[in-house]
């Protein structure tokens, strides 16, 4: 016969699987209450609603109404795509980084470390807080696109896993900088990156109207990468970008990476 574990045992075993359980839920409830609170703080700051809302709207609805993209066969095919990665570089590097940095700043990074919700906690609640925005943005934008014409398709599901993969890169890169410069200095980069980025990213025009060693560069930096991925999966004309796909793939590796290996939680 098989022995009979002791009573004592299988009770200390129970206890801490409830306890593991208890924790679970509770940095869980952590991380949503957490989540709410970097929501609300979102809403209440209009320059990164404006960053955030109405710069990636504007560029849709004014490029789609100006003959800036003439040798375009279909200006809203071509800036839905362009304009969705924009949002994404607009909440995962731009809004995310300059208020990590501000927070970082003032010691909010640092208070919060310590309490229960741990970093992990926040910086998950970061996260969930870019993507709800971000699923916001993608709603309003290919409603906005098909409102000026543009065919919504099924591939707009499988392009959703291309903007997940910018928002790791770009989230990378706005944490990276918020974790290593001061919150002015992150403040001016933040928004000099963006305006840079945005003009060479291939989000409003072909990327082909760069001269050449220009668009050679750009094709190497996560915005085009973007941007071009997400066309060639919703444009099934033009074929999947495979090796701008791997260029934001490596993007998104390397940033999370040198991220979380040079961020400091204090100034």
């Amino acid at each position: 016969m098989s022995a009979v574990p002791p009573v004592s045992t299988t009770v200390t075993s129970a206890s801490a699987a409830d306890a593991r359980k208890a924790t679970s839920r509770r940095r869980a409830r952590g991380v949503m209450a957490q989540t709410k609170v970097e929501l609300a703080l979102t809403l209440r700051r209009g320059e990164s609603l404006l960053v955030s809302m109405l710069i990636p709207l504007g560029v849709l609805v004014f490029f789609s109404k100006v003959d800036a993209i003439s040798s375009v066969k279909d200006p809203v095919a071509f800036l839905v795509p362009g304009v969705l990665a924009l949002a994404v570089m607009s909440t995962a590097m731009v809004s995310l980084g300059i208020a990590t940095g501000f927070e970082r700043r003032y010691g909010v990074l640092k208070r919060l470390g310590s309490t229960p919700l741990s970093r992990g906690g926040l910086l998950a609640a970061k996260t969930l807080n870019v993507l709800v925005i971000e699923i916001v943005q993608t709603v309003l934008i290919v409603a906005v696109g098909a409102a000026l014409g543009w065919d919504v398709t099924w591939r707009v599901i499988p392009a959703l896993g291309v903007l997940l993969i910018g928002t790791v890169a770009f989230a990378g890169i706005g944490m990276l900088m918020a974790g290593t410069l001061r919150a002015e200095a992150n403040l001016a980069a933040a928004n000099a990156l963006y305006l840079f980025l945005l003009f060479t990213g291939g989000m409003a025009y072909p990327l082909d109207k760069l001269p050449g060693v220009a668009e050679t560069i750009a094709r190497a930096l996560p915005a085009a990468a973007l941007a071009e991925s997400v066309r060639g999966v919703l444009d099934p004309g033009r074929g999947f970008a495979s090796g701008e796909f791997v260029v934001l793939c490596l993007w998104a590796v390397a940033m999370p990476l040198a991220a979380a290996r040079w961020f400091r939680w204090e100034e």
